[in-house]
């Protein structure tokens, strides 16, 4: 292995939310109106602790670190009603597209998995299917009975990467792509490689599990995971 490389990645696993749609905001914007609602504010520090969870999973934690006198089922039933009018207008994020064809024309396996449930996706997709084909499969443990754990736990890479055709790939070989610090932590305990781009206001403790920390997807170096460069034919 060359000095410069950090390892040969066989297999990419890309988050979604916040890494390859900006939806993160929608989501901070939704959920700050509803708790503005019981004269609650929704710190950014509270939005980390939810990014990368299921929808239940933050919903709890919403509900519990704010005391709000509402229930689960409520506030699902009352925020994904207010989410899925925002999501079809949802746009790629920078360097994503062009990633994203770079290595499916060079036949790298790619997935994506994602803490949201399949019918958010369907909605996020609206303007961005033929993208979303280019991937080999996409796991949305929101929904998805075989994940019974959500991020930080590593359940959701590791089944993400069992899904690829043939012989699961050994998780050194997989690079996983995030922006949440939950995120991170779950591929860390995959025993995957994480690049992490996260929200420019993440105090960097909650990088440090990241094997790479970027400030966007454009400044990937590929050659650094023995991926095609983008120079490549």
């Amino acid at each position: 292995m060359s000095a410069n490389v950090k390892a040969n990645i066989t297999h990419v696993i890309f988050d979604m939310d916040g890494l390859l749609l900006d939806t993160e905001k929608i989501y901070e914007q939704v959920y700050r109106g509803l708790v503005e609602k019981y004269g609650k504010t929704y710190p950014f520090e509270l939005k980390v602790n939810c990014m990368g969870r299921k929808a239940s999973e933050a919903a709890k934690v919403i509900i519990d670190h704010l005391s709000l006198p509402i229930s689960i089922e409520e506030w699902l039933e009352v925020s994904q009603k207010a989410v899925l009018e925002k999501f079809a207008d949802a746009k790629l994020l920078p360097g994503v597209d062009k990633l994203i064809r770079h290595l499916h024309k060079h036949a790298i396996p790619i997935a994506v998995a994602t803490g949201s449930s399949s019918t958010n996706l369907k909605v996020k997709a609206t303007h961005h299917g033929e993208f979303f084909s280019l991937f080999h499969h996409i796991l949305c443990s929101g929904d998805d009975p075989e994940v019974k754990r959500g991020k930080p736990n590593p359940d959701i890479f590791q089944i993400a990467a069992s899904r690829f055709n043939g012989e699961t790939p050994s998780p050194e070989k997989v690079l996983v792509f995030e922006d949440s610090f939950l995120g991170v932590e779950a591929a860390k305990a995959a025993g995957m490689h994480c690049v992490m781009v996260p929200d420019t206001r993440l105090d960097r403790k909650y990088t440090k599990s990241a094997t790479v920390v970027l400030d966007s997807i454009e400044d990937l170096c590929l050659t650094d995971w023995g991926l095609p460069s983008f120079t490549d034919t």
